[in-house]
């Protein structure tokens, strides 16, 4: 079982590629690479980003799909508009028909945005209607739709379905941004059936990293050959825990990352 990372790298170890190698193993599948952006980053925020040539993110791609049986891929932070053409065009050529992750990435838990603005447009276009599940937070759906932030369960529902019509098989309302005792996220599938995955709210410091832990999970799920809905009720266990256990390692000095090895040591 064989899942790919299309993203950008976190040298503070949190977020990114990083984050996701760390699911893959930790849920038991072998983890490969394709990097889109450096970032100089840390717990406390993102210093500087070098975005990779397009052309050699084609390069990475063509040598992970042509060698490995790959069996998911997830994709996340691309920054910008021609990385993103070129992740489309190596996904159309090597991976048609592969379970499809998109988590649009676009701001960093420190805030720091990650997605220039005309990206936003390409990204709607040329990934979206390709994935098997998209999932937004609360402020990435609302981007993509260009209007305000989902403030109720049914608004999020309502967004989620006007996501669902630009083109992708599901879509994973993330409400980690929202308030109250649990986080509640919505599964929102074609003939408007909705799955509503909901798990205590973790009271941390610690998320740096939830919502690419979150999306690499699902990813893992589909590599083994779980259904989504299956793959997605594991993610959600999965961050739920790796959140609770956060609190266990100290990793810098601003919003540390979850404990994706938590069953393990720590």
């Amino acid at each position: 079982m064989i899942a790919v990372t299309i993203a950008g790298s976190d040298s503070g170890g949190g977020a990114g590629i990083q984050a996701d190698l760390k699911t893959f193993s930790a849920l038991g599948v072998y983890g490969a690479t394709v990097i889109t952006a450096l970032t100089a980053q840390n717990t406390r925020g993102v210093q500087a980003i070098h975005d990779i040539d397009p052309d050699f993110v084609a390069r990475q791609i063509e040598s992970v799909f042509t060698d490995l049986d790959v069996t998911a891929l997830k994709i996340g932070m691309l920054s910008r508009a021609p990385v993103i053409a070129a992740v489309a065009e190596g996904l159309a050529r090597h991976a048609a028909g592969l379970p499809l992750v998109l988590d649009p990435v676009m701001v960093a838990t420190s805030g720091d945005r990650l997605l220039a603005d005309d990206a936003v447009a390409a990204l709607r276009t040329k990934l979206v209607p390709h994935a098997a599940v998209l999932t937004p937070n609360l402020p990435e759906a609302a981007v993509l739709l260009g209007e305000g932030i989902a403030e109720s369960e049914a608004a999020m529902l309502d967004q989620g379905r006007r996501l669902l019509a630009l083109g992708p098989r599901s879509v994973l309302m993330k409400g980690g941004h929202a308030a109250g005792p649990d986080s509640v996220d919505l599964l929102v599938g074609p003939d408007d059936r909705v799955l509503r995955l909901e798990g205590p709210r973790i009271e941390t410091r610690n998320t740096h990293g939830t919502g690419c832990t979150l999306s690499a999970a699902i990813a893992a799920g589909l590599a083994r050959g779980l259904p989504l809905p299956e793959a997605a009720r594991a993610a959600k266990a999965y961050l739920t825990a790796a959140l609770a256990a956060s609190d266990r390692i100290r990793i810098g000095h601003g919003n540390g990352p979850v404990h994706h090895f938590h069953a393990w040591w720590g």
